[in-house]
């Protein structure tokens, strides 16, 4: 059973945000992660990006396969987890922290994110 923290919002695409204010640290879910495998590359979206809420805004390739990430909220990249390019397993090892992958910045926050009793209905 993988974990699935109350205080975090979650995408039906398997992302995680936790939000200060209206700015969005987004990761992958432990559920997601586990489904990979192990990860060997992150490719993250550059900081001053523009992303659009379910858009494709990076991708994660593990030793089974390549997905895409979307992003979980529209704004722009203020912040990018740079220690993901030299070790990607962060990811598979601390999901929900160490391994996030970047930090959004929003003008409004968004309504149509899933609560964690919500994600683990449609993990489950």
């Amino acid at each position: 059973m993988s974990s699935i923290p109350n205080e975090l919002s979650y995408t039906k695409e398997h992302e995680w945000v936790s939000s200060a204010d209206l700015t969005f640290t987004m990761g992958i879910t432990d559920y997601a992660q586990a489904a990979l495998g192990d990860i060997v590359y992150v490719q993250l979206p550059k900081v001053g990006e523009s992303v659009v809420a379910g858009k494709v805004c990076g991708e994660v390739e593990s030793t089974k396969s390549v997905s895409d990430i979307y992003a979980p909220v529209t704004g722009t990249i203020v912040a990018i987890n740079d220690s993901l390019s030299n070790s990607p397993e962060t990811i598979n090892s601390d999901p929900y922290g160490a391994g996030w992958l970047a930090k959004i910045e929003v003008a409004a926050a968004p309504s149509d994110l899933l609560t964690a009793a919500q994600y683990g209905e449609l993990t489950a």
